[in-house]
């Protein structure tokens, strides 16, 4: 069995002869086999890792390739604490010669690939996971804006690539990506380092992911001295224990550490192990001395003479937990060795002799037992490989806080394990964070552009970021309730946006009512014209046999009032909300007694006109005297309007309608014509009617003026048809309840030239010159 360790991380070094020890003492895992090591030491340089690969093989320092030279203590698997390149490049090696290569380190996107490394394990989880871990952090917090620090290693690229597209994913974007060399060999130019701190101290740069080893941060400037900033990094930072006197660091790191396990008796045996078991070396021997200094934690510190105490180096304890990786990386060889002995012997309870020949089985054969391993350490956790070949690990979120006294405190604040339920695989406890005070908001935002409020929607900026954007409020009629929205959402359509177009509240019921002014104007003016009218009705039929009520024909004079005043009260079912009733009658009520009024005045022309030419000597109209044709007249053309209004119920009567567009942010409550065809074929008639009616009373004009009433009914055409000339253009280009407003106005004023320029003037002889109304004046000539 082989391992490399980390040059001052002697506690992997440790717990992997504390496993080797446990299991050689165990009566029920390997009896009766010896498990041994060598364990070697990279350097941190690819020239030692090759030549420490080599001399496993051959058993000797001599490197002699494709030869083992070495009889006793057949090579089993290679444990290793590589870093993921050099690890990556020994696979090569070792899947050349089928050994298992078990790695406790290595979280390399790329040696997932289990057809590019089919004998590769590890027992640390895929940096894919850590990635994923990263990414539901900023999507916690609503961080949008972030900038990335990365070695340029072939798998830290690749984790950019993952980062970028699950950032973008979720609405995010990338400040900048800076790469810096994953070698401590190379050492950074002094012009990207200060690209590097550029990038950092712009104001809109509050996030930073460092994914980078901590051993490949040398020459980066510390993420605990810049503030305003949070840093996010793949590994805990190497920082002091302990910073003496004043400090200026910032409490702004939150690190991504894999699950450490305390390993039972794992503490005692390092405070009592033998120092000869560590190397010989003086790194070994300072690190040994300074589990002595007085800033160790009590349960590590071990009882030191007075001789060792002289020349100590601070405490270094920054791997303690990490040793459970090596610890489960041992025993998962050791069951699948005991596994694959278990499976050769027909009695399970023996071991032969036979069967303990190791180069029966090994190397090729134990893959499918280390594969299939399945058993619960001593932590009683279920130690087994996943499909990828991972250890189901996860992750825990630290923060790193310096406390006042200027000790460093790890407080784990949230973890993220993807094998967890759903729920519980990511948790992050903001209480516990400790945040810089230079923050001015907690926690702390990372966004290119402040956020939309709700009753706005983001538009992206040209050639910039999707995440840069400016606020525009919504168009009308829609609506955004959430912050940071792309899009506005339109409500129903019987709603509408409120002022801040934050949510839907539905549109104002608008109708011409009677109890608003105009509704309450109208109605007054209609009841006093109606009453007018009333009045004048009264005037007449009382004085019903004086000469001027009986020269103008009084039975058509009577029709004629008693049409004009529901002419006048017609206009009030216009008035109120639209019901089917009213919305029926409305219309056909107004049509027909427009058309008995105008067919009466129509009659009356008629009649003046027949009543002058039958008084020449020998004219034949004489035996059309009389009130039958002013009747015919009358009735024929009410029929006709009747008949039109008959077919426009039959085939479209008019209906209540929400109109949800006419007007902005309400619901007009009207009538809908039904068939406007219907609607305008009635308008038309009476247009025709008027029209008849003026031109015969004006040609009539000239008559003389016992007869000539007909100058009082081309007056009062003229102004009727100049209302309705004028309504058209109005009632077209008004909407909602001044529509309504327009018909009434036009149906009262119509009906009020009616009336005023027929009646008025006889009104006044009736009751103010009763002199003139004699026959003596009535058959005076001109």
């Amino acid at each position: 069995m082989a391992a490399d360790y980390y040059q001052k991380n002697y506690f992997d070094y440790l717990a992997f002869v504390f496993a080797a020890e446990e299991i050689n003492n165990s009566s029920e895992l390997l009896p009766n086999i010896t498990l041994g090591f060598h364990l070697y030491d990279s350097y941190f340089h690819p020239f030692f890792v090759f030549g420490n690969t080599i001399s496993i093989f051959t058993g000797m320092d001599t490197w002699v390739p494709n030869y083992r030279c070495k009889t006793s203590g057949m090579l089993a698997a290679i444990i290793e604490g590589l870093q993921p390149e050099e690890s990556s490049q020994m696979s090569n090696i070792f899947k050349m010669y089928h050994y298992p290569q078990i790695s406790f380190i290595s979280q390399s996107l790329l040696m997932s690939d289990t057809a590019k490394f089919p004998f590769f394990y590890r027992t640390v989880p895929s940096e894919l996971h850590l990635c994923a871990g990263i990414i539901r952090l900023l999507k916690h917090f609503g961080w949008t804006w972030v900038g990335i620090i990365a070695s340029d290693d072939e798998s830290s690229l690749r984790a950019i690539q993952i980062l970028r597209e699950g950032i973008e994913k979720n609405g995010g974007c990338i400040a900048f990506i800076e790469t810096v060399s994953h070698t401590q060999s190379n050492i950074i130019p002094t012009e990207k380092i200060s690209k590097i701190v550029r990038n950092i101290c712009m104001p809109s740069n509050k996030v930073i992911i460092l994914y980078s080893n901590a051993e490949n941060m040398f020459y980066l400037p510390s993420p605990v001295l810049f503030p305003g900033k949070v840093w996010i990094t793949k590994t805990e930072l190497h920082l002091r224990y302990k910073v003496e006197g004043k400090f200026d660091i910032k409490n702004n790191t939150l690190s991504f550490a894999i699950v450490k396990r305390k390993i039972p008796s794992f503490i005692k045996f390092i405070q009592e192990v033998n120092f000869s078991l560590l190397p010989s070396d003086y790194d070994a021997e300072q690190w040994w001395r300074g589990l002595c200094d007085s800033q160790c934690p009590k349960y590590i510190k071990r009882f030191c003479s007075s001789d060792e105490k002289l020349d100590i180096l601070p405490c270094n304890i920054d791997n303690i937990g990490m040793n459970n990786n090596v610890y489960n990386a041992v025993y998962a060889l050791a069951h699948a060795l005991h596994d694959m002995f278990i499976s050769g012997s027909r009695n399970n309870t023996t071991w032969s002799r036979e069967m303990l020949k190791l180069s029966d089985y090994l190397p090729w054969k134990l893959h499918y037992y280390l594969k299939n391993v399945h058993f619960k350490n001593n932590l009683d956790e279920e130690i087994f490989f996943n499909e990828n070949r991972d250890l189901n690990t996860g992750y825990n979120i630290i923060n790193l806080v310096y406390l006042p006294s200027g000790v460093l405190h790890r407080e784990i604040v949230g973890s993220y394990n993807p094998y967890a339920s759903q729920g519980q695989n990511f948790i992050i406890n903001e209480k516990a964070i400790v945040w810089e005070s230079t923050f001015t908001q907690t926690p702390p935002q990372a966004k290119c552009s402040e956020s939309c409020p709700p009753g706005f929607r983001k538009l992206t900026r040209e050639s910039e970021p999707i995440c840069c954007f400016d606020c525009i409020p919504c168009p009308q009629g829609e609506i955004s309730n959430q912050s940071d929205m792309d899009n506005c959402v339109k409500c129903r359509e019987d709603h509408w946006p409120n002022h801040k177009r934050d949510t839907c509240i539905p549109k104002l019921i608008i109708f011409l009512s009677y109890e608003e002014v105009l509704g309450m104007a109208l109605t007054i003016s209609s009841i006093f014209f109606s009453l007018i009218n009333a009045i004048i009705l009264g005037i007449f039929i009382h004085y019903r046999d004086t000469p001027i009520v009986r020269a103008n024909n009084r039975g058509i004079s009577y029709i004629l009032l008693i049409s004009l005043m529901i002419c006048f009260l017609c206009s009030l079912m216009f008035i109120g909300r639209p019901e089917p009733v009213t919305c029926i009658l409305r219309h056909t009520t107004f049509g027909m007694t427009f058309s008995i009024s105008l067919s009466s005045i129509l009659a009356k022309t008629i009649t003046v006109v027949m009543a002058f030419h039958a008084t020449k000597p020998g004219s034949k109209l004489r035996k059309w005297m009389g009130s039958r044709i002013s009747y015919t007249i009358i009735l024929s053309c009410s029929l006709f309007q009747f008949i039109l209004c008959l077919i426009w119920l039959f085939s479209a009567p008019p209906f209540p309608y929400h109109n949800k567009q006419s007007e902005i942010g309400a619901i007009l409550i009207e009538c809908n014509e039904g068939s406007m065809i219907a609607f305008y074929c009635v308008l038309g008639f009476l247009g025709f009617l008027a029209s008849i009616s003026f031109i015969t009373a004006f040609l009539s004009r000239n008559l003389p003026d016992s007869f000539n009433e007909a100058k009082y009914i081309t007056f009062s055409m003229l102004v009727f048809c100049s209302v309705w000339i004028t309504f058209i253009p109005t009632y077209l280009s008004t909407r909602g309840k001044y529509m309504v407003a327009v018909e009434i106005f036009a149906i009262q004023a119509s009906s009020a030239g009616l009336l005023g320029c027929i009646f008025m003037s006889k009104c006044c002889i009736i009751l103010l010159r009763p002199d003139m109304n004699s026959r003596k004046s009535v058959t005076k000539n001109n």
